[in-house]
């Protein structure tokens, strides 16, 4: 029998928090504060070494797959390691890549510039432009840095021949930081979206005005291409590449999950304009060559045919442009299965599909490739792989049908293969080594009735003896997220799979609603006056491992982060009969 925890007094919501000043993170006091709580924690945890030492070993672990970007003939990867841990910029060839050991040119070691400028920076990410610089194509990098890790950073043009930064006296482009970013927009002109003063930011520091500025030119000479409203959240402009169908688009997000996209014509010039892409605000769009796709997160009705929310939808540009609404159904949610995320190599579009949280791969050829049929025609993609989930992402997307698979379950360390969108024998690239012991452990998927009758799947890891309940309570650690249409498939975690399964314990992970388990509709079913939806399905799911003998509530403890981390506040609060330990 629940017991619900109601205040003795009512809560003074004026009075100062005694705790406030916490929220100075780095604050001397705060952090002296948090120290202390650990020591208390070491101490009543026990000796640690053991556990420490195995998982210094997985997390500096070199047996990780480094996951690469073909651009102009080569891999380019980010690296860390307990040698660099900010990290290596570097690239190598696709042959020396696929051998035991391959051979890295490194770029820019962040380590050594943080040394060299005493400013510990964070990667944020690397653009090159494509486009010729000086008759050199690939000649040149925007790189984004973040000074101590902040969402703020700064960005630095880097030359990918000479391998240093090009000095703003020497015609290259430098943001100061603020959060926004500079893209390419040619071979010597960024779109720069930043902090320009008073009134161009909103409320939570993003910019609200994005710019064309060209090389040699002050950033003050820089001319406006797009301002949005106050209560924005924020712009930005990007020019896409895709040969012969080259194409500035400028984003404004007015929230998380709504915005408007617009065409640029004529940027940098008197004639510039602006084309609104007429679709919903929740709808994300996209282009590819000649195709224009939007992803449904609510439905939408045009032109007398209705589309419903999750579905994915293409249509050629021009005729979009000019009018035309018949769209083609690229995917519509049917039953348990849902649109994951959806890829284009350069004549395929690749949908990675989750049935019932279980990844499937599927290709549609366009119609121009099949011009016999004069329809999109769907191929399954079989990767020789079951019970594990996926990650796709094309080669090469301008020349290239070829994909990136990366596969990884519960209990099955992840697997690069390179595959043909078109079929034929997959071909493993790179395969990490097991991490922590999976000997005599099962994975099973289980379903929970929450309270307003959902149907709600989690995962279970452990020994089937743990699993029958037949050993009575087993201690049980339940993880559960629930936001942001954030899916949680079978992954290999191998710190839990270290500090957790290897020492006996189970192992639970909860598909709660507002996650993106079975698309918008699921994450939409528990957000505002809904939210309670995803609290009863976590505590639906602790009271199924209670109820099945898997665990009691002195042996069952929940962990979450970020959002799961607020998740977890409200199970501390709301439903602490539950929960022998709450982190």
């Amino acid at each position: 029998m629940s017991t619900e925890i109601v205040p003795t007094t009512p809560l003074d919501v004026t009075a100062p928090d005694p705790y406030g000043w916490l929220e100075e993170v780095e604050a001397p006091e705060a952090l002296a504060w948090a120290m202390e709580r650990s020591a208390e924690t070491a101490v009543a945890l026990g000796n640690l070494d053991d556990l420490t030492t195995d998982l210094a070993r997985v997390l500096d672990s070199d047996e990780r797959i480094a996951t690469v970007e073909l651009i102009d003939g080569r891999y380019y990867n980010f690296w860390t390691d307990a040698a660099h841990p900010r990290g290596l910029w570097r690239r190598t060839t696709p042959e020396s890549y696929v051998s035991a050991v391959p051979e890295w040119e490194t770029l820019l070691d962040l380590d050594a510039l943080s040394t060299e400028t005493g400013v510990g920076y964070v990667w944020h990410g690397a653009s090159i432009q494509r486009e010729p610089v000086n008759g050199v194509p690939y000649a040149r990098a925007l790189l984004a840095l973040a000074p101590g890790g902040n969402d703020a950073d700064v960005t630095r043009e880097f030359d990918m021949l000479t391998l240093r930064f090009v000095p703003p006296e020497e015609g290259g482009f430098e943001r100061a930081q603020a959060k926004g970013g500079l893209t390419w927009a040619g071979p010597d002109a960024v779109f720069v979206a930043t902090d320009f003063g008073a009134g161009t930011t909103s409320t939570s520091g993003y910019p609200l005005v994005v710019k064309h500025w060209r090389r040699g030119t002050a950033l003050t000479e820089a001319v406006t291409v797009y301002e949005g409203e106050s209560d924005d959240m924020l712009v930005s402009a990007v020019r896409l590449t895709d040969p012969g169908h080259e194409r500035d688009v400028v984003t404004r997000r007015t929230g998380f999950y709504s915005g408007h996209t617009y065409l640029l014509d004529g940027v940098g010039t008197d004639r510039q304009t602006l084309i609104r892409i007429e679709v919903p605000e929740t709808a994300e769009v996209g282009f590819h060559g000649p195709w224009l796709t939007l992803t449904l997160r609510d439905e939408w009705t045009v032109d007398g045919r209705t589309y419903a929310a999750g579905s994915l939808l293409v249509i050629d540009a021009a005729a979009f442009l000019g009018g035309e609404r018949k769209f083609e159904v690229a995917f519509a949610p049917s039953g348990a299965v849902s649109l994951e995320t959806h890829v284009w190599s350069a004549n395929h579009l690749v949908l990675n599909l989750l049935d019932d949280v279980k990844s499937r791969l599927q290709v549609l050829t366009p119609p121009s490739a099949t011009a016999a049929t004069g329809e999109w025609v769907p191929t399954d993609l079989s990767i020789g792989e079951t019970d594990v989930s996926v990650q796709v992402s094309a080669v090469d997307s301008h020349d290239s049908d070829d994909l990136w698979v990366v596969t990884t379950g519960f209990l099955t360390a992840a697997t690069l293969i390179r595959i043909s969108a078109t079929g034929g024998t997959p071909s493993v690239c790179k395969a990490t080594a097991a991490l922590f012991d999976t000997t005599g452990l099962s994975v099973e998927q289980r379903f929970v009735t929450s309270a307003d009758g959902t149907r709600v799947p989690y995962w279970l890891v452990g020994r089937p003896e743990q699993l029958s309940g037949e050993l009575g309570p087993q201690p049980t650690l339940l993880w559960g997220y629930g936001g942001f249409e954030v899916a949680v498939p079978s992954a290999y975690n191998p710190v839990i799979g270290t500090a957790w399964l290897e020492r006996g314990g189970v192992y639970a992970a909860a598909c709660i609603r507002g996650g993106g388990e079975y698309g918008p509709a699921w994450h939409q079913s528990a957000l505002r006056e809904n939210r309670h939806r995803c609290y009863e399905d976590f505590t639906a799911i602790a009271k199924a491992l209670v109820a099945a003998g898997i665990t009691d509530r002195a042996h069952l403890g929940a962990q979450g982060r970020s959002n799961g981390g607020l998740l977890m506040g409200m199970m501390y609060t709301r439903y602490p009969e539950l929960f022998g330990a709450i982190v």
